[in-house]
């Protein structure tokens, strides 16, 4: 399952099953050109939790615009990767692409 708690107004809050979260992932590069940098990840006392921090640096290839975001997964990992939550500014997404209708628009 990969949820997004912070995604805005219309932005589904969640993906679930593997063909569901391969539909959406495949749409992220057709809409954004970055390159990920930064990664850190952060130690925790649970074996089965990885905590990262990372960024994207780039733009939305339609608009033009900056795509310069900043990332903090928080992932469960017991018995295979079990749920992924995805930590990212709404605000950032919006002002890339335009508005909040084509930002809910790249979610599906």
């Amino acid at each position: 399952m990969l949820e997004f708690p912070y995604g805005p107004a219309g932005f589904p809050e969640k993906k679930e099953g593997k063909a569901d979260l391969y539909d959406y992932m495949q749409n992220f590069p057709k809409h954004f050109q970055v390159q990920f940098t930064d990664l850190k990840f952060h130690l925790t006392v649970d074996p089965e939790l990885v905590i990262a921090e990372f960024k994207s640096m780039g733009k939305h290839r339609e608009t033009g615009n900056p795509y310069n975001q900043t990332y903090i997964s928080v992932v469960e990992t017991k018995d295979g990767l079990r749920r992924y939550r995805d930590f990212w500014n709404p605000l950032v997404a919006i002002e890339s692409v335009g508005n909040v209708n084509d930002a809910v628009r790249f979610s599906e």
